[in-house]
């Protein structure tokens, strides 16, 4: 279900009935209102003022919602929008069950449904974590860390991420067991951003031959490096696609009460 499609088909379809009444409809209202006090030879009872002056339901409910709705609309696809962490793979910076929020503009202002750029205001920097429309199947939404950048060539063989032929440098954090068997947890420094990542020797996991990240394009990779279904296995992301930047966790919920002691800005 895409919500952006039925938010805007409902804003304009609330808007449009709220525009004919003030056109139309309420001036027809009222002429009715003053023809039948004209006849009476005065001001009628309450009970049929009221029932000729009433507004339609339709146009009771457009005026109370359009407004709301119209913010709803605004808000969401221009300046912040909440997603859930469906997955595992950006393990350990975001868990399953977070609720994270998306900054809509930093990388440009986008029209909803049309996701057309119509205003220029940055770029994905290295190590953001960004939302983005998923290349092979765009009504799924998937959040992933920019690794590559137009121009970067980009190698990862034997758990060892190179960017333009440096390693990016990393260090064990915890070699004590975790989740998954043989799962190790390093900090990694990238574009300033220093996170977390997992990575298990025991999974050879896919390797990457050295490839150059086209014009458009961005290089993506889940912090859980060898449980992330991501641009190792299909490919880049282009521009088009982007839909925000991820910056705070506002909730954990995993099925039982909902949790915000984990409320923290996203690195």
């Amino acid at each position: 279900m895409d919500f952006s499609l039925l938010l805007v088909v409902a804003v304009a379809v609330t808007g449009l009935v709220w525009l004919l009444d003030a056109l139309w409809w309420r001036r027809h209202r009222q002429a009715k209102l003053a023809t039948a006090e004209a006849s009476a030879g005065g001001p009628l009872e309450p009970k049929v003022r009221h029932k000729l002056a009433k507004e339609p339901w339709p146009v009771d409910y457009a005026r109370s919602f359009f407004p709301v709705l119209l913010v709803v609309l605004v808000l969401r696809s221009f300046v912040i929008e909440p997603f859930q962490i469906p997955s595992g793979s950006m393990r350990p910076t975001l868990k399953v069950g977070d609720f994270i929020l998306v900054n809509k503009f930093t990388y440009g202002l986008r029209l909803p449904v049309l996701h057309t750029e119509v205003v220029d205001l940055g770029e994905p920097e290295r190590g953001d974590v960004m939302v983005f429309r998923f290349p092979e199947e765009p009504s799924v939404n998937f959040i992933k860390r920019v690794i590559g950048l137009p121009g970067d060539h980009i190698r990862y063989e034997d758990k060892q991420l190179y960017i333009n032929g440096e390693p990016v440098p990393k260090q064990l954090v915890d070699a004590t067991p975790a989740a998954v068997p043989g799962e190790l947890l390093f900090e990694e420094e990238m574009g300033g951003h220093v996170h977390g990542i997992y990575n298990n020797p025991r999974d050879p996991g896919p390797q990457v031959r050295e490839l150059v990240v086209p014009d458009g394009h961005y290089f993506m990779m889940g912090d859980n490096r060898d449980h992330s279904n991501d641009s190792r296995y299909w490919g880049f992301v282009p521009e088009e696609n982007i839909v925000g930047k991820a910056f705070a966790v506002w909730m954990h919920w995993d099925g039982g009460l909902p949790s915000f002691s984990t409320v923290r800005a996203i690195e």
